[in-house]
Order: structure tokens, then C-alpha cells, then sequence
């Protein structure tokens, strides 16, 4: 009997996820169920006809843990092309509070974030948080932090949103990701990290994926969405992967 590689099951678990998600979307598209046989004619057809396909998520060639100039030291700041982090000061926080009016950005964090100003501040300025600010080109467009922090066990959750849509499919969260990635695991030196996703949020899967986070589990119906129950989807991503892949 030929044994499983252990090395394809979180691939094969994210390729089940992401089928049960397009699956889904076809349904809410209004494409009835015996349709869905021919959308996957249809893509077998592109298969066999030659299509481009990419058997499998690979790492960023274009981000190297070289090319993040540090200058934490000096001015607490990390810097990856024209993107900057630094540590998330009180004046940002009118900036997100507005940000978080939009529900759909507010709900890019998981569990949601609070729409009201006063639970926002309180929310990243709470002491057992470490949250910063993403610049891009000396604008400050988002912000990503650290919580559930384990220094026992050195291990820690990340959350991240960028709140200007102009900014967003331009890069400019994967490298403040590389560069939270940096922090965690050559300033702060936690062994793991790890993050949570709606199922439904297929592109930040992906994105995931090519920064060399693997699916851990799925929860299950864990939160109400709008009136509905969503699966939640858990990455993680450990020191000496991060290093092998970008280092």
C-alpha cells in the first residue's frame, strides 16, 4: 500500500478549501447544481487545451530577508522597497477608526474588528499587543500587529489591514507581511506565527501561501458574518521555513 507524503497534506487541504469555496460562490452566482459539472468540463477543457497552470503556490522570489534595510535599532523602522514599518503611534489611530467605519475592512481582521472609535484606540493600544503602522512612501496606509503573544512558547497571531483601497492589490501588504515576518522572527525571535482567515478570502490564501504559511486546521462555522456562518482557516508559518525559504 503506497504511504501518503506527509508534505502534500497541507496543499491538498488548501486545494480542498479553496474548491468548496469556488464551489459555493458558484452556487450564490445562481449557476445551479448541474451546472457545476460543466463549469468543470470547462476546466478540464482549459487544462487539456493547454492553459496555464501552476500545479502549486511557490515562495516570492522578488522578497529576500537580505533585502529589508533595518534600522530598527536606530529608528524603529524596518524598509522593503518604498514600504516602511514602524511602531503604531495614538496619532494613527484617527486614521484607522475611520478606516474601520467600512464593514468590509473592518471584517478583514478575524474575529472583526469594533466600528466605534474609543474601542478601536482600546483595541490596539491594549499593552498585550504590538501594533505598527504601514507606511508607503511616507503615507500611512495601513497597520499590522501582534497579539496573543507566548513568549513561553515563543509563538504569536498576526493581523493586518490596509485601509486605503487605492493601496490594496499593489504589493503593499505582502511586504509589510515580510517585514511583521522579519520582526517576529530575527527582532522578537518567536518561533512561529500564526494567522486566521475567512474561508471565503481566497486571494489572502494564496498570498499566504507564497510567503510560506501552511494550513494548520479550519474551524467550522465559527463566526456570524452578516447573518451567516463562516468557516475560519488557520496558517502558520515557523522560523526555520521562513529562513530557508527567503533567507
Amino acid at each position: 500500500m503506497a504511504v501518503d507524503d506527509p508534505t502534500r497534506q497541507p496543499r491538498e487541504q488548501l486545494i480542498r478549501l479553496v474548491s468548496k469555496t469556488f464551489y459555493r460562490e458558484l452556487i450564490e452566482y445562481g449557476v445551479a447544481k448541474d451546472e457545476v459539472l460543466a463549469v468543470a468540463n470547462h476546466l478540464l477543457d482549459n487544462l487539456i487545451g493547454g492553459a496555464p497552470a501552476r500545479p502549486s503556490v511557490r515562495p516570492r522570489v522578488d522578497l529576500t530577508i537580505g533585502s529589508v534595510q533595518n534600522r530598527w535599532q536606530t529608528e524603529r523602522m524596518l524598509i522593503l522597497d518604498r514600504v516602511a514599518l514602524r511602531p503604531l503611534a495614538p496619532a494613527d489611530l484617527d486614521h484607522v477608526a475611520s478606516w474601520v467605519r467600512s464593514s468590509s475592512i473592518r471584517e478583514s481582521f478575524v474575529p472583526a474588528l469594533p466600528p466605534e472609535r474609543a474601542d478601536v484606540v482600546e483595541y490596539f493600544l491594549a499593552p498585550s499587543r504590538e501594533s505598527f503602522a504601514i507606511h508607503y512612501e511616507d503615507q500611512l496606509v495601513g497597520v499590522i500587529g501582534a497579539e496573543n503573544i507566548d513568549s513561553t512558547h515563543r509563538k504569536l497571531e498576526m493581523k493586518k489591514l490596509v485601509g486605503l483601497s487605492q493601496f490594496r492589490g499593489r504589493g503593499i501588504g505582502t511586504r509589510a507581511t515580510f517585514l511583521f515576518l522579519y520582526h517576529a522572527f530575527l527582532i522578537r525571535e518567536s518561533h512561529k506565527v500564526y494567522i486566521h482567515s475567512l474561508d471565503t478570502n481566497v486571494h489572502n490564501l494564496n498570498v499566504n501561501s507564497r510567503l510560506g504559511f501552511e494550513v494548520e486546521g479550519i474551524f467550522l462555522e465559527e463566526f456570524n458574518v452578516e447573518g451567516r456562518r463562516v468557516n475560519v482557516v488557520r496558517m502558520a508559518l515557523l522560523d526555520p521555513i521562513w529562513r530557508t525559504l527567503f533567507g
